[in-house]
């Protein structure tokens, strides 16, 4: 095995298990491995740190596996990580909800594989040249411990890029997905596409908050924005809010939003969906005078690295601005982000600062977090992704 020697002081983070090594930490490389190949992690000192599989187009020039040397990373070891990530949801896969997230990437050991399950489907995510080289591996070891029907392979292009890795997307095994996939979610039924859908099909890192965010909506009328397939909208509605709209950029997300609407038999005419551009919408609403008593913010991510900070920082002060002054007064806004690189000092600092600008009085009344199914490795803290705060806006 090809071994990599870190410069003086690089060890730390990987004594501290963190899964990642920089490019700038190497100070050696014995001969010269293939992309995805696996290598051994060397201190100066010439000590054993770890095992992990090299990319040398990455930032991430190595992805950092185990940590004990007689443990090395073979097909059986990949095979007992992606039955100890699955077995880790039992308690989550019930009646009720038979969609989760069963692999989530490095906080499940398994830096570059995402898993999604949705029914009878999965779809994968291999995001980097080491998942890539165990692909044959992951999806017979998923396919035996699952029984799903067909496994779909929804590789984000823009990561894949990161490690030289070209876009892919397809029928991994079994049979391809239907154009609408059943899944349900808090007792609620909805009709996702895989195929198509953005990301691996639908969004179910925020289950808990919809369900919480449901018992403040009786009899109010709510505003989802970036209601994608309906996720808020429907757990509002199953929860009596009196009326909803739901507005989102775009047409096939809009047009699955009324396939579940009528999937669950919800009145259709307490139910307003909209086409439109967010911002466009929210300064009309504002413009007209239209006021709601919940707003909900679940914008796409605004900073997916921490050189989109700035930027990203005023898009969301923006939106959040806008989003306050269509609220009654003790109103209630529920606002999210799904940009790692804004951690939730930061995101209320953000929301502080639309407060200031929108002439509104602020109270944090809850803070949202994602699900057991996207655990937070406490080696990675970079794994916390999603924040969100409920407010009382005056």
């Amino acid at each position: 095995m090809i071994s990599v020697l870190l410069n003086k002081g690089k060890e730390k983070a990987v004594l501290h298990q963190h899964p990642w090594v920089f490019s700038g930490a190497l100070q050696a490389i014995k001969e010269k491995p293939k992309n995805g190949e696996l290598v051994k992690v060397l201190s100066q000192k010439q000590e054993f740190l770890a095992y992990g599989y090299f990319n040398d187009a990455s930032r991430v020039a190595v992805r950092l596996l185990s940590f004990d040397e007689a443990e090395i990373p073979n097909e059986d070891w990949w095979r007992k990580k992606i039955k100890k990530a699955v077995e880790a949801r039992k308690d989550i896969l019930t009646s009720d909800n038979n969609t989760c997230r069963l692999i989530f990437s490095e906080s499940d050991y398994l830096p570059g594989l995402i898993v999604d399950k949705y029914g009878d489907y999965l779809a994968v995510q291999i995001l980097t040249s080491g998942v890539e080289n165990m692909k044959a591996v992951i999806i017979d070891e998923l396919q035996k411990l699952t029984g799903a029907k067909g496994i779909f392979d929804k590789g984000d292009a823009t990561a894949r890029a990161h490690d030289d890795l070209p876009a892919t997307e397809g029928l991994l095994w079994g049979e391809l997905p239907p154009d609408f996939v059943e899944v349900i979610e808090n007792e609620i039924k909805y009709h996702i596409n895989i195929v198509e859908g953005q990301k691996s099909g639908f969004y179910c890192d925020q289950r808990e908050n919809r369900k919480l965010l449901a018992g403040f909506v009786k009899d109010k009328s709510v505003l989802d924005c970036f209601c994608y397939s309906g996720g808020f909208t429907l757990n509002a509605l199953a929860n009596d809010a009196k009326e909803v709209v739901a507005v989102d950029s775009s047409a096939l997300a809009i047009e699955t939003f009324r396939k579940n609407v009528a999937l669950n038999g919800f009145d259709p005419f307490k139910v307003t969906p909209i086409q439109s551009d967010v911002n466009k919408q929210l300064r009309l609403f504002k413009e007209e005078n239209q006021k709601f008593d919940v707003v909900i913010l679940d914008p796409p991510k605004y900073a997916p690295s921490r050189s989109a900070l700035d930027r990203a920082a005023r898009a969301y002060k923006d939106l959040n601005r806008l989003g306050m002054q269509i609220l009654e007064s003790g109103g209630l806004l529920a606002t999210f982000s799904c940009s790692g690189a804004v951690d939730m000092e930061t995101f209320k600092q953000i929301i502080a600062w639309a407060a200031l600008d929108a002439g509104k009085e602020v109270q944090i009344i809850h803070q949202f977090h994602q699900p057991a199914d996207h655990p937070v490795r406490i080696s990675f803290p970079e794994g916390e992704y999603l924040k969100g705060l409920l407010c009382r806006v005056y």
